[in-house]
């Protein structure tokens, strides 16, 4: 890595804010040799630009031997990121690669079929004569040779071991302060019907342990075996057929590298199981120490490392969790240039929303979410409901009230087209959100005010974190917690001159910015430092819809399409 470099490789014409200190510091750190540098930078820095200027630092083939690393990776979590990278042309030249499923065949009869069930995934030994301008295998084809190649995070650690996407000299990731929930996820073992295809034949019996978890894996493995050596009998497959081999070899892999490890008597690792709803219904194994797995999928894939979040509040702990050694690790802050009165923190709370409290408190918020579409009559606003059940009761009242003119929502289906036609529609319509903390970008008119309604602790009914909270790791609780906040409250001030008001509804926010205060960035300290109460008007629903021109039945889900879920449960408080 040539971190000399970072400045001619920045893509933009000038700097905008603070991104020339940024960069300056940013190569202080590279060049004081450390291996990963976090940049904490909040929203309106320009990661992506300051991203691309350090990807362009990597080795060039002209500089280093041919055995060595060469390029870099771009990564983030977040498709809608990946979709925003794509289409700023300052950042044209990073290669955009993403999964088979993102593609279509351009075979005669198969353009509608994605690239993942075309006919070669369904015919053995398929000679594809077009594979050269298949537009999955041109776009691989293209980022595996290009300088700077971007993907999601996901395709990036599933093509951990791959010939084409081997180890690079650079790898930055943005949005990294999720690493360690990825690594999770990564980690996991989900047994349920959506990857167990005879998922009505194998309903597990009551999992009381990971014994039994283990006892299970093994008998599915032998399903695994039986169905897909029914499949490699037949020379073409289905388009279903092939969705079923694929469920079948990923689950057989998942549980056969779970019962070695934990048949492994060296192995290091502490497996936990849950079965929330008992015989018959579905398990997930995960380990307590996913951060190793973070090894071969991230950090064997590049020299340096650049990680980009404005929510990695605790070095040390972040190092933990995703199993760096803080001592090869810097940290840079980047100062936050939106003025501070132009993204204000509103008290507004009515209560604690935990279960117990929750049917006293949500029908106060209900009534003060009125009186604060009254005082935002004609703009846009959004509710962070938090989880379903929250949602679903919140759009009752509000229907009671007599409100729901200007009410939209979302179900697990139906979320990104309930919120682009919310985005679309020049209605000052209120969005009832769940688990839209990041990635949205509402900047300006798009958004100017919202709710937050509890406060997002992590779930307690998971059993990796009941685990750590028995080992006392309850400033980790406090700020996962937080970090969701934050990168909530930065939904809707996205520019310098942008603005937007943030309310919190639960009062056990407010506790939590207490026992969370040393771990605040100083802008978000300083935002907490403004609080106030506002004046609302009295309560009077009828001028809280005075602006709303959408008729109700446009607005509003079908409450018969909800399924039954976690969110029942008397502890789905929490996230699910």
């Amino acid at each position: 890595m040539d971190c000399s470099r970072i400045f001619e490789e920045f893509p933009a014409p000038e700097y905008r804010g603070t991104q020339e200190q940024a960069l300056s510091d940013i190569r202080d750190a590279f060049a004081a040799g450390n291996d990963v540098v976090l940049a904490r930078a909040p929203t309106g820095s320009g990661k992506s630009l300051l991203a691309r200027a350090v990807a362009g630092c990597g080795a060039t083939p002209s500089e280093v031997g041919p055995e060595e690393p060469i390029g870099a990776y771009y990564t983030t979590p977040q498709v809608s990121q990946l979709d925003d990278v794509e289409g700023d042309p300052l950042l044209e030249d990073l290669s955009i690669i993403r999964g088979k499923n993102n593609y279509s065949c351009i075979l005669p009869g198969e353009t509608d079929t994605p690239v993942n069930q075309a006919p070669c995934a369904r015919e053995r030994e398929f000679d594809c004569q077009v594979k050269h301008r298949c537009p999955y295998f041109s776009d691989r084809a293209i980022a595996a040779n290009r300088s700077i190649a971007a993907m999601t995070l996901a395709y990036f650690m599933q093509t951990a071991g791959s010939d084409v996407f081997g180890t690079r000299d650079v790898v930055v990731i943005d949005e990294a302060h999720g690493l360690g929930d990825w690594a999770e996820m990564y980690a996991a073992i989900e047994l349920g019907p959506e990857t167990i295809p005879p998922w009505e034949d194998v309903r597990p019996e009551t999992i009381e342990g990971v014994d039994d978890a283990v006892e299970y894996a093994q008998y599915l493995t032998t399903i695994c075996d039986r169905g897909l050596e029914s499949l490699r009998g037949s020379a073409e497959l289905t388009p279903e057929e092939v969705d079923k081999r694929d469920r079948l070899t990923k689950l057989r892999t998942d549980l056969n590298w779970f019962i070695e490890d934990y048949s492994d008597p060296e192995s290091v690792t502490t497996w936990v199981v849950d079965q929330h709803g008992g015989e018959g219904s579905p398990v997930t194994i995960k380990p307590v120490n996913p951060e190793r797995y973070l090894k071969h999928t991230v950090w064997d894939r590049g020299r340096k490392f650049l990680l980009l979040s404005a929510t990695i509040l605790n070095k040390d702990a972040f190092c933990a969790n995703v199993g760096l050694d803080p001592s090869n690790v810097a940290l840079v802050d980047v100062p936050h240039t939106f003025p501070v009165e132009n993204r204000p923190l509103y008290d507004v709370t009515q209560g604690k929303m935990t279960y117990e409290h929750r049917e006293e408190t949500l029908p106060k918020i209900a009534r003060v979410l009125v009186r604060l579409m009254q005082r935002h009559d004609d703009e846009k606003g959004l509710v962070h409901c938090h989880s379903y059940a929250i949602q679903e009761q919140l759009e009752e009242l509000l229907g009671e009230f007599g409100v729901d003119a200007r009410i939209r929502s979302h179900d697990r289906e139906d979320r990104d087209g309930q919120l682009a036609a919310w985005q679309r529609s020049d209605d000052p319509g209120v969005f009832l959100s769940v688990k839209m903390e990041e990635a949205l970008d509402l900047e300006g008119d798009l958004c100017r005010w919202q709710l937050l309604c509890k406060a997002p602790y992590p779930n307690t009914r998971d059993s990796r974190v009941a685990r750590r909270l028995e080992d006392g790791q309850w400033a980790w609780y406090y700020r996962t917690a937080l970090r969701t906040v934050i990168q909530a409250c930065g939904r809707v001030v996205r520019a310098p001159d942008d603005y937007g008001a943030t309310y919190l509804g639960d009062s056990s926010l407010l506790e939590l910015f207490d026992r969370a205060k040393t771990d605040m960035p100083e802008w978000f300290l300083a935002q907490v430092g403004r609080l106030s109460q506002p004046e609302l008007p009295p309560f009077a629903p009828g001028e809280a819809v005075a602006g709303s021109t959408t008729q109700q039945t446009n607005r509003r889900r079908s409450r018969g399409s909800r399924k039954k879920s976690a969110d029942d449960h008397p502890l789905s408080d929490v996230w699910d």
